[in-house]
């Protein structure tokens, strides 16, 4: 049996798939983001998913493509944990990155972005070799356009008194913004990268407001500028997006391709799907 999963900081898609190319498990848990989660966090995430352990002895090849995974020691710590739950298991590790290429791409070059919790850009030749022109340094010098790059926007324009007045009102009525609690959840709690991105909702609901545009737009101006031109030939190939953000948000986004003057792409939401069309080839 071949076991993939797609891991984003927030959440895992896993499917199971029988030696029959058959679909036999769909699951879903925590991430796997091994720089921001430790080794025992990530073992019983894996472990408690009870519809994957239930076949551990039968999985042969295990595909994990986690967030996080753009450098080597996370990698390794992911693989060696992986190695100790799978030992029968033929195991790969990749970053997101990669999955986001497979699924989105059609097997053709292209630019490929992943627009998240996080955020990265990469540049995929159609075939398995992709290229990142920025390494992914994460949520506090990085992951523009991101969910936690626009929620830590909200946040200070809340505190600092610049969201309008209605939308400051509503901000307050929607979350818990006690202080204390933030501070409680960015500085002692794990995963503030997460915390900070639940606040993007906001932004996607209220996107008709003039306030909230403007954010959207700075944000996918310096992801296009910062990480996507980055990219030798970008004016000539497509641009593919895969994520949350870029998904709901995507007409802003294409509009802002088009001021950029580069070409549109795929946009999908979750690549497991097509990420195990991938794999079934």
């Amino acid at each position: 049996m071949v076991l993939i999963a797609d891991s984003g900081s927030t959440k895992t898609d896993w499917v199971l798939i029988s030696t029959q190319k058959k679909t036999v498990v769909n699951a879903t848990t925590k991430g796997l983001n091994p720089t921001v989660f430790s080794e025992s966090d990530l073992y019983t995430t894996v472990t408690a998913n009870a519809a994957v352990m239930e076949y551990v002895d039968d999985i042969l090849e295990v595909y994990v493509y986690a967030a996080g995974c753009g450098t080597e020691r996370p990698k390794k710590k992911l693989f060696i944990l992986l190695e100790e739950i799978f030992p029968k298991a033929s195991i790969v590790v990749k970053e997101d990155i990669y999955a986001a290429a497979f699924a989105v791409s059609n097997g053709k070059e292209g630019i490929v972005s992943i627009l998240g919790t996080g955020s990265n850009c990469c540049h995929f030749d159609g075939k398995t070799e992709i290229t990142s022109k920025i390494p992914s340094l994460g949520y506090m010098l990085m992951d523009d356009a991101s969910g936690s790059y626009f929620g830590r926007i909200l946040l200070r324009d809340y505190f600092y008194n610049k969201m309008p007045k209605k939308l400051h009102d509503m901000f307050q009525d929607e979350f818990n913004l006690y202080p204390d609690d933030v501070k409680l959840n960015l500085y002692q709690k794990p995963h503030p990268n997460a915390y900070l991105a639940q606040y993007a909702s906001f932004l996607i609901k209220h996107k008709k407001e003039v306030y909230c545009s403007q954010i959207i737009n700075k944000g996918f101006s310096d992801f296009i500028e910062n990480q996507i031109t980055q990219h030798d030939r970008v004016y000539d190939l497509p641009i593919h997006f895969v994520g949350s953000i870029s998904f709901l948000l995507q007409d802003e986004l294409k509009k802002a391709l088009k001021s950029f003057r580069l070409n549109t792409g795929n946009f999908i939401q979750k690549p497991i799907n097509d990420l195990v069309k991938y794999h079934l080839k």
